[in-house]
C-alpha cells in the first residue's frame, strides 16, 4: 500500500516553510565575552569564541551546513515552551515527548574572577569579582516518564570553512576535543558516553524520571570544563545568582512594563564586552533587513552614535558602573589624525573594520551577501561628534567628572564638528549614495558644539564656551533656514522635502522646545506619513539615494523614538498606545531585532539589537512619567 501523505522535500522541515527558524524565535545567551543564539529545537546556531566578533564555530544561522550543537529529545523539533529563568540569561526549554517530559537548561557560565584571565583577553577595565568561565553548560533532566536524548556537536570553524577534527580526550568516553588549523580549540565534556562520527561528536541516552545529565563545551581557560554533573549544575546556579544580583542593582519602576525594562537591561548587559566596556550594536552579522535581500550588515561592533542612548539607558536604570566603563572605553579609543573619532570601532578598540563577503555561505534564508567587517567604518558621518559630546555631557550631569584624558577628546570633537558642520556626509543611516546635507547630521553637529560649550562653562573655560556657543547659534540658524519645508516640517536633507525618522531626535535632543510648532508638525507628519500599520520607516527608499536596492522593514528604534517624541509634544494617549503595540511585538523571550515587517509582525535584521532596547527604555520611561503626571 502506498502512503497517503506525500513526504516533504528533504531540505524543508516537517512543519513546513523555511528550514531557518524565524529570527525572533532564537534565544540569546551571553557571558559578556561571547554569545550563543539557540534555535527552538535546542541547536546552538550562532557562536564565535573567544569574543563576540570571533569567527563562528557554530554558524547554521547563516548556512544550514555551517555548524550547530543540539541537545534535545531524539526525533522531536518543537518544544512545549522556551523561557528565560526570570531575572537571568539562562534558557529553560521544556519538552513534552510521547514517553515523558524533559527540561534542558542552557547558560554561558560566569563564576569568580579567574587569576591570569586577563592574559586571554583585551582587559582594560578594572577586574570585577566575576568573570566568564568560557563555557557553555547544558543540563538535562527528565522530570517524568522516560525520554530518548541526543547530543550532536558539530563545530565548523572559521565561518563554516573548516570542519572540526575530533579526538577522544582521556579513555573514559566522557570528553572529546575539536581542533582545526587555526588556534581555536574546543573540548566537549559530558557524563554521557561520547562517540566521534567524522566532524561531529555525538551521544544518545534514555533518561528516566528523576535522572539528570550534563553536557559542557569549553574553550580558552574553560577548556577543562566541569569536573562532574554537580560541578556543572553548581556553575549554572552561580551564573543564575550573578545575573539576578546584577539586575537587583538597578532601579526599576513598580509598573506593569517593568519586565520589559528588566529584559532590555539584561540584553544590554549581555551585549557588553566586559574587558573593555564596549557595547555591541547586535550579536549577529548579515541577518537580512529585507527577506532574501542584500541589506545585510555586520553589527558586532560599537557605534559611537549609540553612545548617548547607551549612557542614558544605563544611568536611567541605575547601572552607573557599566555607564562609567563605557565612558572610559570611549576615552581609550584611538582617534583619527584630526582628533575625530570614527563612527564605529571594534569591541577591543580596533579601527580597521574592512568589509568582505563570505561567498561560501548561503545566508539566512537565502539572503546574500554574508558580510564580515563593515565598510561604513571610514565614512564621513558628521553626527559622530554630537553623539560623543552628548554622552560625555550626560555622564557629567549624572555625577561623573571630566578626567583630564577626556578633556582633549571634548576639544577635538568640538573642533571636528565646527570644521565639517556645513559639509555634506552620508548621514545617520550610513547611506551608500552621494553625500547630502542631512538635517540630522547638522543637528548632531549643533549638539556637539552646544554640549561642548556647556562643558567648557562647567570647567571654567568661559571664553571658549562663548566662542563655541556662537558657532552653535550659527548652526542652529542654518538648520532653521534650510532644513524646514514650506509646510513647516523638518526635511531629510536640504535638497528634498522627503521625511526622515531621524528628525524625531529634534525634541529628544532639546534642539527646540517640544511646544515649537515646527517640532509638532514634524512629529505628526512622521506619525501619519512615514509609517506602515503605525510603525515607522527610516525613510521611503524610493525617495532616498541609499545606494541599495529593495525595500526594508519598519525600524523598531524609530518607532520607539516616535513614542518618546509623541510624549514630548503632549500626545500622551497616542504615545502610550503605540508603546503598548510595540511591546506586544517583542519576541516570546522579550527580545527585538532591528526591524519589523509591519504586515506580518516578523522580526528582521540583526538580533538582538542594542539600539532597539535602548530606545525601548527611553520610550517606556516617557510613558510611565506621563502616567505618573
Amino acid at each position: 500500500m502506498s502512503p497517503t501523505i506525500q513526504l516533504p522535500p528533504h531540505d524543508q522541515p516537517l512543519f513546513g516553510g523555511s528550514p531557518f527558524p524565524p529570527i525572533a524565535d532564537y534565544s540569546f545567551l551571553s557571558d559578556c565575552h561571547s554569545c550563543a543564539l539557540i534555535a527552538p529545537d535546542g541547536s546552538v546556531e550562532w557562536m564565535g569564541v573567544p569574543r563576540f566578533d570571533s569567527p563562528s564555530v557554530f554558524g547554521a544561522l547563516l548556512d544550514r551546513r555551517a555548524g550547530s550543537f543540539r541537545v534535545g529529545p531524539w526525533g522531536m523539533q518543537v518544544p512545549l515552551s522556551v523561557r528565560y529563568i526570570p531575572g537571568t540569561m539562562i534558557i529553560e526549554t521544556t519538552w513534552l515527548c510521547p514517553s515523558g517530559w524533559l527540561v534542558v537548561r542552557d547558560g554561558l557560565s560566569i563564576g569568580p574572577w579567574h587569576d591570569g584571565a586577563a592574559a586571554d583577553s583585551d582587559q582594560t577595565r578594572p577586574p570585577t569579582d566575576n568573570d566568564a568561565d568560557h563555557m557553555l553548560i547544558r543540563s538535562i533532566e527528565c522530570i517524568q516518564g522516560s525520554v530518548d536524548v541526543e547530543v550532536v556537536c558539530e563545530p565548523i570553524f572559521e565561518y563554516g570553512r573548516e570542519p572540526a577534527v575530533w579526538a577522544a580526550h582521556g579513555s573514559d568516553w566522557n570528553a572529546a576535543e575539536a581542533t582545526c588549523s587555526v588556534d581555536t580549540k574546543l573540548r566537549l565534556h559530558s557524563d554521557l558516553r561520547l562517540g566521534i562520527e567524522g566532524s561531529r561528536a555525538r551521544a544518545r541516552h534514555t533518561l528516566v524520571e528523576g535522572e539528570r545529565r550534563f553536557v559542557a563545551l569549553g574553550w580558552s581557560h574553560g577548556i577543562d570544563g566541569p569536573s562532574d554533573r554537580q560541578d556543572a549544575e553548581d556553575r549554572l546556579a552561580t551564573t543564575e545568582h550573578y545575573w539576578r544580583g546584577w539586575l537587583a542593582g538597578g532601579r526599576f519602576p513598580d509598573h506593569r512594563w517593568r519586565g520589559h525594562l528588566h529584559r532590555s537591561a539584561l540584553t544590554l548587559k549581555g551585549l557588553t564586552y566586559a574587558p573593555t566596556g564596549a557595547t555591541l550594536a547586535a550579536a549577529t552579522t548579515s541577518l537580512p533587513e529585507t527577506p532574501g535581500g542584500e541589506r545585510n550588515w555586520d553589527y558586532r561592533y560599537c557605534w559611537m552614535r549609540d553612545a548617548t542612548f547607551t549612557l542614558w539607558g544605563l544611568h536611567a536604570l541605575g547601572f552607573d558602573w557599566e555607564a562609567d566603563d563605557f565612558m572610559q572605553f570611549v576615552a581609550d579609543l584611538e582617534r583619527n589624525p584630526d582628533g575625530a573619532l570614527q563612527i564605529m570601532y571594534g569591541i577591543g578598540g580596533e579601527r580597521d573594520l574592512t568589509e568582505s563577503t563570505l561567498d561560501h555561505l548561503s545566508g539566512y534564508d537565502g539572503a546574500v551577501p554574508v558580510r564580515i567587517g563593515n565598510g561604513a567604518y571610514d565614512q564621513r558621518q558628521n553626527d559622530v561628534f554630537g553623539s560623543v559630546l552628548d554622552s560625555i555631557y550626560l555622564h557629567t550631569k549624572m555625577g561623573g567628572h571630566i578626567p583630564q584624558r577626556l578633556w582633549s577628546v571634548i576639544e577635538d570633537q568640538v573642533k571636528g564638528a565646527i570644521a565639517v558642520w556645513d559639509k555634506p556626509d552620508q548621514g545617520i543611516w550610513e547611506a551608500r549614495g552621494e553625500p547630502k546635507h542631512y538635517v540630522s547630521s547638522k543637528l548632531q553637529c549643533w549638539v556637539a558644539v552646544d554640549r561642548g560649550a556647556r562643558l567648557a562653562e562647567r570647567e571654567g573655560e568661559r571664553q571658549l564656551a562663548e566662542e563655541w556657543q556662537a558657532v552653535a547659534d550659527t548652526i542652529s540658524a542654518d538648520i532653521l533656514e534650510k532644513g524646514v519645508s514650506e509646510r513647516g516640517v523638518f526635511r531629510q536633507h536640504y535638497e528634498t522635502d522627503a521625511l526622515d525618522a531621524s528628525t524625531l531626535l529634534i525634541p529628544i535632543n532639546r534642539f527646540l522646545p517640544p511646544e515649537d510648532d515646527r517640532v509638532r508638525k514634524t512629529v505628526i507628519a512622521i506619525a501619519d506619513e512615514l509609517t506602515e500599520d503605525g510603525f515607522v520607516l527610516r525613510y521611503r527608499t524610493e525617495e532616498t539615494d541609499d545606494g541599495l536596492k529593495g525595500e526594508e522593514g519598519t525600524f523598531l528604534i524609530c518607532s520607539f523614538w516616535l513614542v518618546s517624541a509623541l510624549s514630548e509634544i503632549g500626545e500622551q494617549a497616542r504615545a502610550a498606545a503605540l508603546c503598548e503595540r510595540l511591546l506586544q511585538h517583542a519576541s516570546a523571550l522579550g527580545l527585538y531585532a532591528e526591524e519589523l515587517e509591519a504586515k506580518s509582525g516578523r522580526h528582521l535584521g540583526n538580533y538582538p539589537q542594542a539600539f532597539t532596547h535602548l530606545a525601548l527604555i527611553n520610550a517606556v520611561l516617557h510613558v510611565i512619567a506621563d502616567e505618573e503626571r
